[in-house]
């Protein structure tokens, strides 16, 4: 299993040290420059739109899809989990505090890129044998590019990384935090688990997106309610936090006093990981949930998924950083934590004895609605491949891999996910840039629109 580990290390030293960073950021100023700042320009209507439609009761999905609010909780299900908790303490123990800076450039001009992501996903998406609404980046690399090969890798790809591999990062946080706070065994959290996802992937797109709408809303709130009172009692640290991390972007040692042996590099290169595998951007996962969004234009449904990055990176990942470092939970007296211990120590340090159970039942939302998320981004693809009639062998293989995260190593099952992750992103980024033209013409439609008064 060391020998697994090493050799996956090695491989995404290269993929996320190098390739994948230069990618994911370089697209997203591509698009930033080339959209002129949409994310600034549309971020006020995204919120309009959002917030419009809010409803945690909101019609029944179905065939022909789901409400743009409905699609906007199935995403940030999606994006909002052990990123947010675990991952955002990983970012800081493996490349100080200095990463969350680097998730932040990252997190603004993914807002491009996944405003680009919705509107592809919009316009290309069609109906499945079944007649049920269906898109993201494999119907529009075949239906945009017409590549049904680079669509058919892509297809693979993000079943491997998110119905099976990113589920079991999901069930493994689960497990552990579990473990942590109640000494409940990795086994029994991940049968309970198991059980409880087969029961809403049973029900298909209607009970995941009645679960997503009224699940996603209360958890976030309820975290960052607790995360705001945690920092507003230990305000005086907070110019030190942020002090941490934007020094720490540029000089990790200094900022740790050489605690932490991070460079920049490793700095930049954690950062952006695990600011991708939080909000997703350019990753060519949420696009799926956008896709069946019900709008009248395509750019309304890219206006909400740029505030979804929003929300995932800039509020619930910055409060975990945030307790952490208000807290001084860095190094806490020479013990080395990992992922979510570390968020647990953040919190009972504020919270005393709450915190490792708050902690352990946020966690347990975060990430199950994830799972739920790319349970359904993974279904998306296996209709692309082989039909409705795939979808039961996939049900039971998700559920399988579920239970079996909840059993493995963190390192192990971390460190899987991110070269998954990365092989994923290839082939969606290359659509991107190829259909960066239809994105512009949708955008000046859009905008051509609101000058004759055709939307809002």
């Amino acid at each position: 299993m060391d020998a697994l580990l090493n050799v996956v290390k090695s491989i995404n030293s290269v993929l996320w040290g190098y390739i994948l960073v230069f990618m994911l950021v370089g697209t997203g100023i591509f698009f930033t420059f080339k959209l002129k700042f949409v994310q600034i320009k549309k971020f006020g209507k995204g919120w309009k739109q959002l917030l419009g439609g809010f409803s945690l009761h909101g019609k029944k999905a179905g065939k022909e899809g789901m409400s743009s609010f409905q699609a906007l909780a199935t995403a940030i299900a999606a994006q909002v989990g052990t990123g947010n908790l675990a991952g955002a303490a990983t970012a800081i123990l493996s490349g100080g505090p200095g990463a969350i800076f680097w998730m932040w450039v990252s997190a603004f001009f993914g807002m491009a890129t996944i405003f680009a992501e919705a509107i592809l996903a919009q316009k290309y998406r069609e109906k499945g044998d079944d007649g049920q609404v269906v898109g993201g980046p494999a119907y529009y690399i075949k239906n945009g590019l017409h590549n049904k090969y680079l669509a058919g890798f892509f297809s693979v790809t993000i079943i491997i990384a998110l119905g099976f591999i990113g589920n079991m990062v999901q069930a493994n946080s689960i497990a552990d935090s579990f473990k942590t706070a109640f000494n409940i065994p990795a086994y029994v959290t991940g049968i309970v688990v198991a059980i409880i996802a087969a029961l809403i992937f049973m029900g298909g797109i209607g009970r995941i997106a009645s679960f997503t709408e009224k699940v996603v809303p209360l958890m976030a709130i309820g975290y960052l309610i607790v995360g705001l009172i945690i920092m507003i009692t230990h305000y005086y640290n907070i110019p030190m936090a942020f002090k941490m991390i934007f020094e720490g972007a540029f000089n990790p040692q200094a900022v740790t006093g050489g605690l932490i042996g991070a460079t920049v590099k490793e700095s930049v290169r954690y950062g952006v990981s695990r600011g991708l595998f939080s909000n997703e951007a350019g990753m060519g996962s949420t696009p799926h949930a956008h896709a069946v969004a019900k709008v009248n234009h395509p750019v309304e449904q890219g206006m909400v998924a740029i505030v979804s990055v929003f929300i995932d990176t800039f509020l619930v990942l910055t409060m975990t950083a945030m307790v952490i470092l208000t807290t001084g939970s860095i190094n806490p007296e020479g013990v080395k934590l990992k992922g979510i211990q570390l968020t647990q120590y953040a919190f009972t340090n504020a919270l005393g004895a709450f915190g490792n159970p708050f902690v352990a039942i946020c966690l347990f939302f975060f990430a199950f609605s994830t799972i739920v998320g790319w349970y359904y981004f993974g279904e998306t693809n296996i209709r692309f491949l082989f039909g409705s009639k795939g979808l039961t062998p996939y049900r039971i293989l998700v559920t399988a891999f579920v239970f079996l995260g909840s059993l493995l190593s963190v390192d192990l099952v971390w460190e899987l996910a991110d070269l998954f992750n990365g092989i994923m992103v290839i082939p969606n980024v290359i659509a991107l840039i190829g259909l960066s033209s239809v994105v512009s013409k949708t955008l000046k439609e859009y905008d051509d629109g609101l000058v004759k008064g055709l939307y809002k």
